[in-house]
């Protein structure tokens, strides 16, 4: 008890020094002045008339009942609330010129060079660092100083900043943690609003500026000075895990791979929008976050695992090793680090089996932490990963009781024993976590997901199969490329099945909820309820040993579920072996045209991407047969920004035997760097010209009928199916196709420039007179597309939307076609 109060009151410390802005010497002498009342009291309670005098003026003053066995005399925990708060204040952030943040919201163009010091956060059109600054001039650089390393106008300077930069740069494929760059733009302040403060979020990481040089995208804009710069330790850690990233996009489909990077490597930036929308909704973010709300869980789930199989104390040393291993894959990060230590704590809590020690350690872990860096209270992973420990420590147990004695009304002891063990792990385990995070959760996500208390018990009992068989795929993957591809079979069967039920339960009505932003103090007062009812309740059960009846021969279980894995595997690649059919996909990925050409003889054909890496991931993932990667061709029918900026880090996941290119090389900076890195990966780019035909297989072609300064209009042949996709169009091309009475009406007609007005006149469509049309657009499409006029040219024709409609597939057998769409 003596070391819960102390840990207590030095948290609270803490709290109290950001709460009054008072000078460290002002705390240190009220420390020292309780800590001298600590020292004295009991050399005055040794002369007995002062000690009752001194004991009888304490109580009546501060009414404060006799207490002859107090734990802690009360000076000693107001001495440790003062250095918590002294703490706090010690590393209060002073504004100079010698900080970064100095420089903030100047109206002049700056020049920085720093250090990126964490692991770079990808997203779609750009990626995040966090930049430790070494050096800025204050006027920028000339055009002379590019190149040069001159310092003449620099000054030092020290302080973090959060720098958005586009993904890759000309001398390197990807940004590294270690890097030294080198950004040119301007520094802002971080915006605040009445329901949100960035600027409190940054500061509490120790950032204090931000930079956003992404939208120029020229080469000035951020550029490397120098590699591996960094702790070799840590960099060893992040190449590592951004090899098994690597390795993952390999030998898993989207957005299986995307799911397992997020679960096994806290790599979430490659998650598409929707799924990870889906995770949110139904309250299962936590299992791709990685949180001390996601180690509790997962702790939880391998000490029972693997104590099935080595018994109780080996099992919590296997679960030991699971954790600290699934910490370094992670990225071994102060965050990680932190949600690693609760979680090995919620193992250890757990088997000890008594509350009070389970209680001592998180409070005295939380109080380490604080000391060592008192910001991370306002950390929202350390909240979640604090409160759902403390959940499993308080609950856990007692929900598991109560569920075994109402079983073991219907059921005899055995059977609610052994029904009471899987029900506590994969239900009553995640009630107790979630019952003190729910609060959290509704305070700074404002959602309230009903379909948590379904989705999770469906989901958790195929997380240790996800993580253990996800992880030995990807490591295996690392030795040998053929290995990983064997072992993922198994573990996809998991991760496909995890990915399908949250969209499922995501799509039930009712199922989520948006509320508004709940006032803090309704926060505090459910838990001061929850834990004042913990506290003055009956007091609860001891906690109760797992006992496990005689199990069900092994061999047969093994056996049954290997077969069961083998026809899951086995169908998914029946259902994705050719079918002597040409399938043409237009995937759903936003603005932008992609479109998948899958042959009669299965050969794969992408017409350009899209502007999102994630959604055209996640689109190829789902359609592709498993274990395919590679493209036979990938086809540049036009490369502004809007078709080709998914392309660059498609290159690695689904990388082409050739590239067919229409239209100009730097039409765009995506197209630049497309170029660069099919440069660098030998992938030979054959220049597109009209009349240029590809052999679909069984009589089936593609053929490009006109080339533009944009790019190029292509037809589609089969038989009777002719469709046309004028992906490049542009006027002069419309022109000369309207009087080109050559071609004849076709079969389907994709929309130019996602149905822009002057590129699809009435008498465009008239020409061609199509059967369906297709058109890919974003949901509120920014430019107003499509056209109100073009809508009213298609009236009579069959219309179908991407933003409506979702993936549209069109498969024929060269006589008859069939329509799919992903919503009806």
């Amino acid at each position: 008890m003596p070391l819960l109060w102390i840990s207590i009151s030095f948290v609270g410390g803490v709290l109290l020094g950001a709460w009054l802005n008072q000078p460290v010497g002002l705390w240190l002498g009220l420390g020292a002045g309780f800590c001298a009342v600590a020292l004295l009291v009991p050399l005055l309670r040794r002369i007995p008339s002062i000690s009752h005098w001194l004991a009888s003026f304490i109580r009546f003053r501060f009414s404060i009942p006799a207490s002859p066995a107090a734990p802690l005399p009360y000076a000693v925990l107001l001495t440790f609330v003062c250095l918590g708060a002294a703490r706090f204040q010690s590393l209060r952030f002073a504004l100079t010129p010698q900080q970064v943040a100095w420089y903030n919201d100047s109206q002049q163009r700056l020049a920085i060079e720093g250090e990126i010091v964490e692991p770079p956060e990808p997203r779609d059109s750009f990626t995040l660092l966090v930049v430790e600054a070494t050096r800025i001039w204050p006027q920028g650089l000339g055009k002379e100083d590019v190149t040069e390393s001159s310092e003449a106008g620099s000054l030092s300077v020290k302080g973090r900043l959060l720098a958005k930069v586009p993904p890759l740069n000309e001398a390197s494929e990807s940004w590294h943690y270690g890097d030294r760059v080198r950004l040119e733009g301007r520094l802002r302040t971080p915006f605040e609003t009445e329901d949100f403060s960035y600027l409190d979020y940054l500061a509490h990481r120790g950032i204090h500026s931000t930079f956003d040089c992404s939208y120029q995208f020229n080469e000035r804009c951020a550029s490397l000075l120098q590699s591996g710069a960094g702790n070799p330790l840590r960099q060893a850690i992040y190449n590592l895990r951004q090899r098994l990233t690597a390795v993952l996009f390999e030998i898993f489909p989207d957005p299986e791979a995307s799911l397992l990077a997020g679960i096994l490597l806290g790599v979430e930036g490659y998650i598409p929008t929707d799924v990870r929308q889906a995770f949110n909704d139904t309250g299962t973010a936590h299992i791709i976050a990685i949180s001390g709300f996601n180690f509790a869980i997962v702790a939880g789930l391998f000490a029972a695992f693997f104590g099935r199989l080595l018994g109780r104390w080996r099992g919590m040393m296997a679960a030991f090793l699971g954790i600290a291993l699934y910490a370094v894959l992670a990225g071994a990060s102060a965050g990680v680090v932190r949600a690693a230590i609760m979680g090995g704590l919620s193992v250890f809590a757990a088997q000890i089996g008594r509350r009070q020690h389970g209680l001592n350690s998180l409070a005295f872990v939380a109080a380490l932490m604080a000391l060592a860096d008192p910001h991370v209270l306002w950390d929202v992973s350390f909240q979640l990963s604090f409160m759902a420990t403390l959940g499993l420590i308080l609950y856990a147990d007692p929900l598991e009781g109560w569920f075994y004695s109402l079983a073991s009304r219907r059921f005899a002891p055995d059977a609610a024993q052994r029904l009471s063990g899987p029900v506590g792990e994969y239900f009553l385990f995640t009630l107790a976590a979630q019952l003190t995070t729910l609060p959290l959760i509704l305070y700074y996500f404002r959602r309230l997901s009903l379909a948590s208390l379904l989705a999770n018990p469906l989901i958790l009992p195929a997380q240790p199969p996800v993580m253990i068989l996800g992880g030995l795929a990807a490591l295996s993957g690392l030795i040998w490329t053929p290995l990983g591809q064997a072992v993922s079979f198994l573990a996809w069967p998991f991760v496909v099945y995890t990915v399908r039920v949250v969209e499922w339960m995501a799509r039930l009505p009712g199922g989520s909820w948006a509320i508004d932003r709940l006032n803090q103090w309704i926060v505090v007062g459910f838990y001061a309820l929850l834990f004042a009812w913990t506290a003055l309740g009956r007091r609860l059960s001891s906690w109760a040993e797992a006992r496990w009846g005689d199990a069900p021969p092994r061999l047969a279980w093994f056996s049954l579920a290997g077969v069961s894995l083998l026809t899951v595997v086995v169908w998914r690649l029946a259902l994705a072996a050719p079918d002597g059919k040409l399938h043409l996909l237009v995937l759903d990925v936003g603005a932008g045209d992609a479109i998948l050409v899958r042959t009669p003889g299965g050969r794969l054909v992408l017409i350009d991407g899209g502007p999102s890496p994630s959604a055209l991931s996640d689109a190829l993932g789902r359609r592709l047969p498993l274990g395919r990667r590679q493209f036979d061709w990938w086809i540049v029918a036009a490369a502004g920004e809007e078709q080709v900026a998914a392309l660059p880090l498609a290159v690695e996941r689904f990388p082409p035997q050739r590239v067919l290119w229409a239209g100009p090389a730097d039409a765009s900076y995506s197209a630049r760097q497309l170029r660069q890195v099919l440069a660098r990966r030998g992938i030979p780019v054959v220049e597109a010209q009209a009349g240029h035909t590809l052999d679909l297989s069984q009589g089936a072609r593609l053929s490009i009928l006109r080339t533009t300064p944009r790019g190029a209009v292509l037809l589609v042949e089969w038989g009777r199916f002719r469709a046309l996709l004028p992906i490049g169009l542009d006027f002069d091309a419309l022109e000369a196709l309207l009087t080109d009475r050559s071609q004849g009406a076709v079969t389907a007609l994709l929309l130019a420039e996602g149905g822009y007005a002057p590129l699809n006149p009435p008498g465009w469509i008239a020409r061609w007179q199509p059967g369906i049309a297709l058109l890919s657009i974003a949901p509120g499409d920014r430019e107003g597309r499509p056209s109100p006029e073009t809508l009213r040219a298609l009236e009579g024709y069959m219309l179908l939307r991407t933003d409506s409609n979702g993936w549209i597939e069109l498969t024929t057998d060269s006589e008859q076609m069939w329509v799919e769409v992903e919503r009806r």
